[in-house]
């Protein structure tokens, strides 16, 4: 979840003005993030028909992503082609794009002759196989608001023909926009917190935000800090009252030493950060970005920015909206 700076803001009460509008953009960006993630264990099928039918033409497998298939728990894989076919393994320590947790073979539901499964029942069977073995794995909970979400690699139509019925249940950072984004190290010793690197923006996706994107092209957040709330937070769970009172002054500091102190109300644009749900705590989610955006007039959205407003990187001109946003009376 998000807040936005009273005082880059200018707003009498930003709880009562932007409530909705957090809520709305960050269960949109989790609705999306679900159905992105479960979608995308299509990963290594192709020409997949809306009831689970092969289509003709699919390209064949390299000798390695044929052994990605095989791989046991602990596994990291990572592929280059949007398709996939040249999927291959690599050590955890390696940027990769999935690690496979868990064995799953559904043979028994679905035995020889039996068309695969459509995309909805795919979508169950990583919902209800997927997730038993995924704390045991990592020795903690799975953070429910985090960046890693479970997926599945499912049998190409060829492979399900002769029979395979094995499915590799793994971890995978899904962004916003729909794009796999790497990972780096075992996932039981990844920070799942949600937060990018400092300097990175994020695609404007439906007055929303999407994945990284180039900060010379129309935007929705700049990233210019990673706060580690436990720096401040030492005894327990912080309320989000609390958090947001020592994020506004800490994301406020660190905007003014990205920017250079540039008048950041003067290009229209607000100060935001995360906070973090009881649930990410405990799994050990304590980061937290801090990020500078514009919000439409009517405050339903993000407005676009063109620009870094990064020291030593030029101007930015001011993001599309033609007023700061205001609060109702």
């Amino acid at each position: 979840m998000e807040w936005m700076s009273q005082q880059a803001e200018r707003f009498r009460d930003p709880r009562n003005a932007l409530s909705t509008l957090r809520t709305r953009l960050v269960m949109a960006g989790v609705f999306v993030g679900a159905i992105i993630a479960l979608s995308l264990s299509v990963a290594f099928s192709w020409n997949v028909g809306p009831e689970g039918g092969a289509g003709g033409g699919a390209p064949k497998l390299s000798p390695a992503a044929a052994e990605a298939f095989q791989s046991p728990p602990g596994t990291c894989l990572t592929w280059n082609n949007p398709d996939a076919t040249d999927a291959r393994r690599v050590p955890c320590a390696e940027s990769h794009l999935f690690e496979v947790t868990s064995i799953v073979d559904i043979g028994a539901q679905y035995p020889p002759g039996v068309p695969s499964p459509n995309l909805e029942q795919w979508q169950e069977i990583s919902r209800s196989q997927c997730t038993v073995d995924v704390k045991p794995y990592l020795g903690r909970n799975l953070d429910p608001y985090g960046k890693l979400s479970m997926n599945l690699l499912r049998p190409t139509p060829a492979q399900w023909a002769d029979g395979d019925r094995q499915l590799r249940c793994g971890l995978q950072w899904a962004g916003q926009g729909g794009k796999l984004q790497p990972t780096k190290g075992p996932a039981k010793e990844q920070d799942q917190s949600a937060v990018w690197e400092p300097g990175t923006c994020l695609a404007l996706l439906n007055n929303s935000f999407g994945d990284p994107i180039d900060c010379a092209q129309a935007h929705s957040y700049e990233i210019f800090a990673t706060l580690d709330l436990k720096t401040k937070f030492k005894d327990g769970y912080p309320s989000q009252e609390q958090q947001n009172t020592w994020l506004d002054t800490e994301c406020s500091t660190a905007a003014q030493e990205y920017s250079g102190n540039a008048d950041l109300a003067a290009k229209k644009l607000i100060i935001s950060w995360d906070v973090r749900e009881q649930e990410s705590w405990d799994a050990g989610s304590t980061l937290v970005n801090c990020k500078v955006a514009a919000v439409l007039p009517d405050n339903k959205g993000l407005a676009p920015v063109t620009g870094s407003v990064k020291v030593g990187t030029g101007e930015s001109p001011p993001p599309s909206s033609s007023s700061p946003p205001k609060t109702g009376g």
